[in-house]
């Protein structure tokens, strides 16, 4: 078989751990297949270089087995490659039999709250890209030198790890990758206290245990809970025998023994509220307050409990407020797009033109442009089998896109484009970890594009010369 007609050609957009999941299934099963990830910034892996906590390095090992996924013959990497400006999904039609869309979720969810807009009112999800080094994320700015007390709406992993990145001594931070724009901010930090405001009770805090324990452990850091919001309704008391998971009921027996031993006076708080909800956010020009009404747990339809308001409420003074509830995907150009659900709208990972619509033969989504911002990294690989067991179903029937053309990266020279190469990003991975080292931390990340693709460039040229 020639190198330039494979047996099947699949585009796949996001080089983050769905992506490669994907490209791992479909390499193992299809022989001769190639796979093409296109990612728009000149980097890959996604959230797990720019979401993942900078202290949590153990996550992030699982590169290594996206390194082995790139190694396999067939795969090809194009960084700083955007769909809608470089490349048109016409474009990808014409040269591939199947495209995969694998572009995560890159916006928040909102509240709709009045005073959402209000200066120190930020999305957890802008924190998080901006001490992780994102180049979307890294001119926005935090007032973390005048703030003392932070509200954080939600209590999932992502509040948990803006918690502890708040309440950590800036040196805990200082030898991984964090961002050096993030830390030199924290170093001037003032916060004292985080509340995180749940509007569920402590049975159904999404907070795994792991994340709150991290927290107890942090030098200077008392976990406070209230004993009222410590306790257990019946009707979650019942759900949680018969349905709770086993994290579940850990959180709650972490969450008692931290009501019963109070406070030990430490400089430093994570304070955990439940059957709380925001209603607005209040301030002259900047946040000062947030109000919030307390909530009782009924029994939905299926007995799930569901929150519910019970008539009163309180505002509580902050000096900054994370909304953390929740990341939501953005329309891309020539995609179908679930504007309720902020998703690609899908059958089984089988792309519909619209919700209910008919399936575009020879398109896919997995990941959380299929399914919604849930689950861990792990998932991804269940999820990614799945749509690309869809995939070998409609190959064996027939239903593939008639690409025209052999080799994308013809037309992406032609029209100009710089792409990365996955040789190039081991170069550019390889001096990061160099630079790093020299300043004694793990990894010293280029954040903007143009200084990712100047080092690009400069590497290359090395590589040229010296061999």
């Amino acid at each position: 078989m020639q190198a330039d007609k494979p047996a099947l050609r699949v585009a796949v957009v996001g080089a983050g751990p769905s992506a490669f999941y994907t490209a791992e299934a479909l390499l193992k099963q299809t022989p001769g297949i190639q796979v093409d990830l296109f990612d728009r910034l000149p980097v890959p892996f996604g959230l797990v270089r720019t979401g993942v906590a900078p202290d949590h390095q153990n996550i992030k090992g699982v590169v290594k087995v996206y390194d082995k996924i790139a190694a396999t013959t067939g795969f090809r990497f194009f960084g700083n490659v955007r769909l809608g400006r470089d490349l048109a999904v016409d474009d990808l039609t014409a040269h591939y039999h199947q495209v995969v869309y694998a572009f995560g979720c890159e916006s928040d969810t909102k509240l709709a709250v009045p005073g959402e807009d209000l200066a120190g009112v930020h999305a957890a999800t802008d924190f998080v890209g901006w001490y992780n080094g994102h180049t979307d994320h890294r001119a926005h700015r935090f007032d973390l030198a005048n703030a003392r007390r932070v509200a954080i709406v939600g209590n999932g992993n992502v509040a948990m790890d803006v918690a502890r990145v708040l309440l950590a001594p800036a040196d805990h931070l200082a030898s991984t990758d964090i961002a050096d724009h993030a830390l030199e901010v924290l170093r001037t930090s003032r916060v004292e206290e985080v509340v995180l405001l749940g509007r569920r009770g402590p049975a159904q805090a999404a907070f795994s245990p792991k994340e709150i324990e991290e927290i107890a452990e942090l030098p200077d850091v008392d976990v406070l809970v209230d004993p009222a919001d410590a306790a257990v309704d019946p009707l979650s008391a019942a759900w949680l025998e018969k349905e709770g998971a086993r994290s579940q009921q850990r959180n709650v027996k972490f969450l008692q023994e931290r009501a019963a031993a109070g406070g030990s006076g430490k400089h430093k708080r994570l304070r955990c509220r439940f059957l709380v909800g925001p209603t607005a956010i209040l301030g002259a020009g900047k946040v000062q307050q947030v109000r919030i009404e307390h909530m009782q747990l009924v029994a939905a339809a299926d007995g799930t409990p569901r929150p519910q308001p019970r008539g009163t409420s309180e505002e509580l003074a902050v000096d900054l407020l994370f909304k953390a509830i929740g990341y939501r995907g953005v329309p891309v150009p020539d995609v179908p797009f679930d504007d309720k659900k902020g998703i690609v709208p899908n059958v089984d990972g089988r792309v519909v033109d619209k919700p209910g619509g008919a399936v575009r033969t020879g398109h896919y989504a997995v990941g959380w442009c299929k399914r919604g911002p849930t689950g861990l990294i792990g998932t991804n690989s269940l999820d990614a089998k799945a749509t690309v067991e869809a995939m070998r179903q409609d190959a064996g029937a027939g239903k593939l896109l008639q690409p025209r053309l052999a080799d994308i990266a013809r037309l992406l020279q032609a029209r100009g484009v710089d792409a990365v190469s996955w040789q190039d990003w081991q170069r550019l991975d390889a001096f990061e970890l160099q630079q790093g080292q020299q300043r004694g931390k793990l990894r010293q990340k280029l954040v903007g594009i143009d200084e990712m693709m100047a080092q690009v460039r400069a590497l290359r040229a090395a590589a040229a010369k010296s061999g």
